[in-house]
């Protein structure tokens, strides 16, 4: 993200009026073929998201714990799945997704990378019925509530993750928020459209757009999660929000040089993107 659009938008945020809508993304599941290969190939760890794959990494190792049970809802094509399993072979994950496409990139992902610590099932996140009351040590999901028609069913996906967890439990919830201005929309989308292909552009902004409004998530968050864990939004704007309960375990040398060197492999400008992000939450509170 380059500084320019990040002033840009500073301004507009703070100054301007809201004038954007929230729409609905076009797809609720992603089975298109052509659309789960273009969002898997440009999503893959060394993609475009490299850095908010590692940022959030390194948040989700520090509130599960050796033993932990983890649920991942709406693991696409398990790139943030496989990324966080492969870091941590002793803890079991679910990954959950309602695409049977995408379940079947995660299989094929993970079985490459030789991961056999991740379970798969094709679920309704909103329901979650394959999951008894407090069975799960911790919930973890990343840029997926977006994809939720309306607020009625973030609500229903919130209760069931409360209804899941067990006490003291770890969670880890990330998502876009919604931005006010379209043509921030619209700078944030098309920032790496040469680097990505144009599928992979649309359903960023197809995401943007589809974001809740931070009022709305935080308003969900205190009726049903606030007893697990705190609400977090990137500062200035809220081009990203983040629920995330009390760090579980310290961080070992061992895991902490992996995190440096997946860090110092990345190219400039993810390197940028990782940086800013980081800046802007640790401003909001979050270490």
């Amino acid at each position: 993200m380059s500084n320019m659009i990040i002033a840009k938008a500073v301004i507009r945020e703070l100054l301007m009026p809201r004038t954007a809508k929230r729409i609905p993304e076009p797809d609720l599941i992603m089975d298109d073929p052509d659309k789960v290969r273009a969002y898997t190939r440009a999503g893959r760890e060394d993609g475009v998201m490299q850095a908010l794959y590692l940022f959030n990494c390194q948040q989700i190792c520090s509130i599960i714990k050796p033993g932990d049970v983890v649920v991942d809802l709406g693991c696409g094509p398990a790139t943030q799945l496989g990324l966080v399993a492969r870091l941590n072979p002793d803890i079991q994950f679910i990954g959950v997704d309602l695409s049977e496409e995408m379940l079947n990139k995660a299989s094929a992902y993970l079985a490459e990378l030789n991961i056999d610590n991740v379970e798969l099932r094709q679920q309704d996140i909103t329901q979650l019925q394959s999951f008894d009351n407090n069975s799960v040590d911790a919930v973890m999901s990343t840029v997926v509530l977006h994809h939720l028609p309306d607020t009625q069913c973030l609500e229903n996906t919130f209760a069931q993750v409360k209804r899941i967890l067990k006490p003291d439990a770890g969670l880890y919830l990330a998502d876009f928020g919604h931005l006010k201005s379209d043509k921030t929309i619209q700078n944030f989308a098309y920032q790496y459209a040469d680097q990505q292909a144009e599928l992979f552009t649309l359903d960023y902004l197809y995401s943007l757009q589809a974001a809740f409004w931070p009022e709305d998530f935080e308003r969900l968050y205190s009726q049903h999660l606030q007893s697990f864990a705190t609400f977090y939004k990137t500062i200035i704007f809220p081009f990203m929000m983040i629920i995330k309960s009390p760090n579980r375990r310290e961080i070992n040398s061992h895991l902490q040089e992996q995190f440096n060197t997946l860090y110092q492999a990345m190219p400039d400008n993810n390197m940028k993107d990782f940086n800013n992000l980081a800046r802007f939450f640790q401003l909001s509170g979050l270490k």
